[in-house]
């Protein structure tokens, strides 16, 4: 089925980090999405000028809840993006934008999987990947699947979106969440700061032999990296999906 352009309207904003911002879009003719999936959003300047970006949906979906219409973007403003400063600073409830989607269908998780899921993020890649949490998390806690396992990737404690959800949920053991500090840490940090490395990938992240599938998101050499990481470990290139972004 073709997409075509709709109107979506900004019924709720919420803050998520001093950069970060959850838009929470109404579209009358939502049809539903798959988590990991993302929407197309369209700007038109006053003298007609268009820009046009993807951004992932971080909210789940359920055709029987009254608000299966709602869409969340977790959009991180860029400072030489072009659109996200508008999106995180400047838009308001009330407001309408033209959306496209939903689009996507390999980047994706599907409730019939059952195989254990690695999820790795670096920063604002977390937006699907949080998608893909929420939509399991039922499954999760009805022993359908095994407990999802995320590998978090953060400059700092403050810019980690979806902190205190993920503590939650890694509380009830329907997450694993194991979080790493690139420029600093909460005090009396037990972990190193820094990247992502070879040990993360060996304790944080199913063994290869659980033949786990592994979603990375995150910054182009971010998802480079951990891929690599990945395979140097041992899983199979054709189980590790990836979804890369840059600035918009």
């Amino acid at each position: 089925m073709a997409v075509t352009w709709q109107i979506a309207t900004v019924v709720s904003i919420r803050r998520e980090t001093a950069t970060a911002r959850t838009i929470v879009l109404r579209i009358p003719t939502w049809r539903g999405h798959i988590a990991g999936q993302h929407l197309d959003v369209r700007l038109t300047a006053d003298d007609g000028y268009t820009a046009v970006r993807s951004y992932s949906i971080a909210s789940s979906y359920d055709a029987a809840t009254s608000d299966a219409h709602d869409v969340e973007l977790t959009i991180e403003q860029i400072e030489d993006g072009e659109v996200s400063p508008y999106l995180v600073t400047h838009l308001s409830v009330g407001d309408s934008v033209e959306v496209r989607g939903p689009i996507g269908g390999w980047f994706v998780w599907r409730p019939q999987q059952t195989e254990p899921i690695q999820l790795i993020a670096g920063g604002s890649g977390i937006a699907p990947i949080m998608a893909m949490v929420r939509a399991s998390t039922a499954l999760v806690a009805e022993g359908a699947i095994a407990p999802l396992r995320l590998l978090y990737s953060v400059r700092s404690p403050a810019t980690a979106i979806f902190a205190e959800e993920l503590r939650g949920l890694d509380a009830r053991n329907l997450v694993e969440v194991t979080m790493v500090y690139t420029r600093g840490g909460p005090e009396g940090w037990p972990r190193r700061i820094g990247r992502v490395d070879a040990a993360d990938i060996v304790v944080a992240c199913w063994p290869p032999d659980a033949s786990p599938t592994c979603y990375v998101c995150g910054p182009t050499a971010f998802v480079e990296s951990a891929a690599g990481l990945l395979v140097e470990a041992g899983h199979l290139p054709d189980l590790i999906r990836t979804e890369r972004f840059g600035s918009v």
